[in-house]
């Protein structure tokens, strides 16, 4: 029996709120230096794979998928220029896209793989 929309669509949501939980924290740093950057961008890569995961199993379909993650990117963007202490990039845009690429490519090789 296919999954329902509900148990589909409920994991995309939980997880967007997570990452925009994530991004409402103010001042985000270790004070590490150049190993801050690079674990906050790891990080990012890391959220928005698993973001892509989720979207692809719950569209089905690889475009949509990928662009609906770049468009919540984007917003997740807009929402940090209004936190205290974070600032919106286009460079973190590319970042998670990346990010939303590898989940995307992650689940159609799995999916390949068990069919």
């Amino acid at each position: 029996m296919p999954p329902s929309r509900l148990s589909t669509w409920l994991p995309v949501v939980a997880w967007a709120a997570v990452i925009f939980a994530l991004s409402s924290i103010a001042h985000l740093g270790t004070g590490l230096g150049t190993w801050d950057t690079i674990l906050r961008k790891g990080a990012h890569v890391t959220e928005y794979a698993i973001l892509g995961l989720l979207l692809m199993r719950a569209m089905g379909r690889e475009l949509p998928a990928f662009l609906l993650g770049i468009a919540y990117a984007i917003t997740d963007e807009v929402h940090q220029h209004f936190v205290s202490g974070r600032h919106s990039s286009p460079l973190d845009v590319a970042i998670d896209s990346t990010g939303v690429l590898i989940g995307v490519l992650v689940f159609v090789r799995a999916r390949r793989w068990v069919d």
